[in-house]
């Protein structure tokens, strides 16, 4: 834990200046290490799960038997860094190294048997009908909203448009008032 890293960090986030000697800093050990021992068990459990998952899967005949490894090639170290590590301070856990497998190099390719090859290529034909499927669903069934029109605004009138629209609504009254024979003629002079 890089105290002046932190203090500049925690400086530039609020504002706040924190000294060296801060019993912030008391916190931010102990929360390191109640991180630290959680993740270390976490780890453990995992490996326990995984240990236990490939025994499930061997007992069912999903995974070829292992061959027991050799004591000194039974664990490898893995680095496990916390939240507030850096890489030099990163702390070193033992984690299980992956078992080997009893089968011959001949009866597998690339580390799988024939039989997981034709399991691992039916999942992937199926993933790939499972998405056709989806698409075509999506095709069939949903059609695309259309846009909504464009909202046209009116623009303002002219001084002149509006007197025209004035003269022409008093020519309309005034055709009115003529007699029918009269009224026909304009209008039909209208129509023109």
């Amino acid at each position: 834990m890089d105290q002046h890293k932190l203090r500049s960090l925690v400086f530039d986030k609020t504002g706040v200046r924190i000294d060296v000697d801060d019993p912030i800093f008391a916190l931010v050990a102990l929360n390191e290490a109640v991180l630290e021992e959680t993740v270390a068990r976490h780890v453990a459990l995992i490996d326990a799960a995984s240990r236990e998952l490939a025994r499930q899967a061997r007992a069912a005949g999903g995974l070829p038997e292992a061959v027991a490894p050799p004591a000194a090639a039974n664990t490898a170290t893995a680095t496990v860094a916390t939240a507030s590590d850096t890489a030099a301070e990163a702390a070193q856990m033992p984690v299980a190294a992956p078992a080997a497998t009893s089968a011959s190099a001949e009866t597998t390719v690339g580390g799988f048997s024939p039989r997981e090859w034709r399991l691992l290529g039916a999942a992937a034909a199926v993933s790939v009908l499972s998405a056709l499927l989806v698409l075509v669903g999506q095709a069939l069934f949903f059609k695309p909203v259309p846009p909504p029109a464009p909202i046209v605004q009116a623009k303002s009138l002219t001084a002149e448009q509006l007197l025209a629209i004035q003269n022409g609504e008093k020519l309309a009254k005034a055709v009115q008032k003529l007699d029918p024979k009269a009224r026909n003629l304009v209008q039909a002079e209208m129509q023109k």
